[in-house]
């Protein structure tokens, strides 16, 4: 296998000295710490509260603000520079891709019984549950404030800052449909076409566009010709993202019923395979993709194609990666996304 140090070279060389990649992971930095400020009033339990059930927000680690931790969001940011927005508005925009990050995470976190760190909250006894409904509470009221803000300075007119404090929920209202078809689990599994090309742009494609909502609603005529070319790339790469995702997961989604692509292929084309896996009384391996390379390997090989060519478009569009740095950078994308073991050689 390639060396990690090796394959990430590319990624590095874009936010370390590249042009547009390294100022978005700046100005991306900004709006988080910005975010972060905004919240902190408001996770202010009164002075008179008893210290044990006090609550504040907690500093953010130094650790969050990396270039990896902020991979996809930078590469969001990257848009409003590629397509000349101008300084005042990204501030805006990239502060809203900050509060989508937040909205998005906590959101996953409740569904999956996971706790992503999204906003550092200090809150007595475990609190995971509770953190997440207070994270989400607590950036509605930063979108609204921002909103306020920035109409007043006549950054954006008081009709587009209601468009957008609108569009901040519609945009996520398909997502969040596909989240609920899987409560409780599935009981058939479409084909694996119909899983890639539509569950999965409503699970993760959209997440992937959510950049483009302000703007959409702000611009005019040159983002939206040069921003539709950079939509398609960014869908594309987050498509291929969650098909290795789908490899990784492929244990809990077979365990929890719900929808995967190398499933789904298994049960178009290897079905007694499948059934063979459900029937199983042993726990199933969190490299269940390992036992199954026939299903997995082609997935696999699927979903780094797309990220290639996707990075590949967005290297055309100006982000500074030509077709060899598109191609590292999507193999390196196998230990970002956990599946190592089978990166493309």
């Amino acid at each position: 296998m390639i060396a990690q140090k090796q394959l990430g070279s590319a990624w590095n060389r874009l936010f370390e000295t590249g042009r547009v990649l390294r100022l978005a992971w700046k100005e991306q930095r900004e709006c988080i710490a910005d975010v972060h400020a905004r919240l902190v009033p408001y996770l202010a339990a009164p002075p008179d509260t008893p210290p044990e059930y006090a609550v504040h927000a907690d500093p953010i680690p130094s650790s969050a603000y990396t270039w990896r931790k902020n991979m996809f969001s930078s590469l969001f940011h990257a848009v409003y520079l590629l397509t000349g927005v101008s300084p005042v508005r990204r501030a805006l925009y990239g502060r809203l891709i900050h509060l989508y990050r937040i909205w998005v995470v906590s959101a996953d976190n409740l569904l999956d019984d996971e706790d992503k760190p999204v906003v550092p909250i200090a809150m007595p006894g475990q609190s995971r549950v509770m953190r997440q409904v207070v994270a989400l509470m607590a950036a509605d009221r930063v979108l609204a404030e921002l909103l306020a803000e920035n109409a007043a300075e006549g950054i954006v007119t008081a009709q587009q800052a209601r468009d957008l404090s609108r569009d901040s929920l519609c945009r996520l209202l398909p997502s969040a449909a596909q989240e609920a078809s899987e409560e409780g689990g599935i009981e058939v599994r479409p084909d694996p076409e119909h899983v890639l090309n539509v569950i999965h742009r409503l699970k993760t494609g959209l997440l992937f566009n959510l950049a483009f909502a302000a703007p959409e609603r702000v611009e005019a005529g040159p983002f939206g010709q040069d921003g539709a070319g950079l939509k398609d790339a960014l869908m594309e790469f987050g498509l291929g993202c969650q098909l290795l995702d789908d490899v990784r997961d492929m244990a809990r989604d077979l365990r929890e019923r719900r929808h995967n692509y190398v499933l789904s292929w298994l049960a178009a084309n290897r079905p007694e395979m499948l059934d063979a896996l459900g029937a199983s009384i042993s726990p199933f391996s969190d490299r269940l993709y390992l036992e199954v390379r026939e299903a997995a390997l082609p997935a696999a090989r699927r979903g780094f194609a797309m990220m290639r060519d996707g990075l590949a478009r967005l290297g055309r569009a100006g982000l500074g990666c030509d077709e060899t740095d598109a191609e590292q950078m999507a193999r390196m994308m196998f230990e970002v996304l956990d599946i190592p073991e089978l990166c493309i050689p």
